[in-house]
């Protein structure tokens, strides 16, 4: 079969390639998916990279979420059939024309659910609805995040709407302000102009800002931080910018606020069933409903890995970049 797969750490663009690899064989407990799309996140170039919390063996397979079709079936299966379709967002290898994982691990896809929008349910909306859920925010309470126009920050955007939870959303252009209103999101403020901290704050109504996600890093991160109100909580959610922090000790000490980090796939492994299925729950009840959307921008081919590659890495990309073996 083949697989996208890297024989060193460094740049995606750079070191990504396709090769044939033997096709995995399910063991006890385990079926063999066929590919249909697999979808590419940031925390994958960063596994890529070498940067990310897991660091794989190399040569190393890549990419972990994906929507396909399961056509084998490991001894002791019988929660799962072959034809079923069905969703992962925690498989290492996904990029590949077929991938092994656990039967209690994948998720069936919905009914009526497009391939595109199965193929990114798990790890961005999933992410996002169990960062709302961990903050556990009363409607009318607000929230700030940067990054307003990137996949999580449309998604928290939305779901959080939904709870009648207010959001102001940072971006760094001003046209971002119009492509997000063009999506039906509001509130959202470029932090380019000198007195963006005042428009927050017209917006809020002077309300406090109990909690802010920061998605970028470095100062983008102190930025987030300085509108929160007192006893905020300024979340570490990721670090497109930057692996470091920039935080101004008065905001820190003044605001007697509390910093620390979210990362979905503990979230996600250390939640009970019953919560975690009340929340694909809602997922799903809210992308039926219109509430929640998941644009592509763009499917690429495994030979054009490279390209799709750095599409997913252009600014002011819309949608998430797929892969199609």
């Amino acid at each position: 079969m083949r697989a996208v797969v890297h024989e060193t750490f460094g740049e995606p663009e750079d070191v990504l390639t396709v090769a044939e690899r033997p096709t995995p064989e399910p063991g006890p407990g385990q079926v063999r998916v066929r590919t249909l799309l697999a979808t590419i996140h940031n925390h994958d170039l960063w596994t890529v990279r070498g940067t990310y919390g897991f660091v794989p063996e190399l040569p190393a397979a890549s990419g972990t979420e994906a929507v396909g079709v399961v056509d084998a079936l490991g001894e002791g299966v019988d929660s799962l059939a072959v034809g079923d379709r069905v969703i992962t967002g925690g498989t290492f290898g996904a990029w590949a024309e077929h991938f092994v994982a656990d039967a209690s691990s994948l998720i069936p896809a919905p009914d009526g659910l497009p391939d595109e929008a199965a193929a990114q349910l798990v790890a961005m909306p999933f992410s996002a609805v169990s960062l709302l859920h961990d903050l556990d925010l009363e409607p009318g309470q607000w929230i700030v995040q940067n990054a307003a126009n990137g996949a999580v920050g449309r998604m928290v955007a939305q779901l959080a709407e939904a709870r009648g939870v207010h959001v102001v959303g940072l971006v760094r252009r001003a046209a971002a302000i119009d492509e997000l209103r063009e999506a039906g999101i509001e509130r959202i403020v470029a932090t380019e102009g000198d007195d963006w901290r005042e428009q927050v704050t017209a917006i809020t109504g002077g309300a406090p800002i109990v909690a802010g996600v920061d998605s970028v890093g470095g100062a983008s991160a102190g930025d987030v931080l300085s509108v929160l109100g007192e006893g905020g909580t300024l979340i570490a959610f990721g670090a497109m910018d930057s692996p470091v922090l920039e935080l101004r000790s008065g905001d820190l000490i003044f605001k007697q606020a509390t910093v620390r980090g979210f990362w979905g796939a503990v979230v996600s492994r250390t939640m009970d069933a019953a919560t975690r299925q009340a929340l694909f729950g809602e997922l799903a009840e809210r992308i039926g409903q219109g509430v929640l959307t998941l644009p592509v921008s763009g499917i690429h081919a495994f030979e054009d890995v490279r390209d799709a590659v750095r599409a997913s890495m252009t600014a002011g990309r819309v949608g998430k970049v797929l892969l199609r073996p």
